[in-house]
């Protein structure tokens, strides 16, 4: 059996969102796994928090979507441009001379 996982980020963390989250997810079959959160400089209370579920699935149910592609490093250049080979995706940098 493989196992799939589940994380569910929770933007607003109170006892209520942990609670209804956990609960929403474990009546559907998933196990929860743990809880991380993500602290704030400036408040002693999460600024988020990441709830993360897993449960048993059939190889073909795990297997079935495929895992995501990161967006491409490299831009293609049209023929009609003139300029050989692809490009290289960067962010814009107004200050950098």
């Amino acid at each position: 059996m493989a196992i799939q996982f589940k994380f569910v980020e929770l933007s607003i963390v109170t006892d209520e969102t942990i609670e209804e989250c956990v609960n929403e997810w474990t009546l559907k079959g998933w196990q929860l796994e743990g809880i991380r959160f993500a602290m704030s400089e400036h408040s002693k209370r999460p600024a988020m928090a990441f709830v993360s579920f897993t449960r048993e699935a059939a190889a073909a149910v795990a297997d079935k979507d495929p895992p995501r592609r990161p967006p491409p490093l490299l831009k293609p250049v049209p023929p009609s441009s003139g300029e050989d080979g692809p490009r290289v995706i960067s962010a814009g940098h107004d200050d950098v001379e």
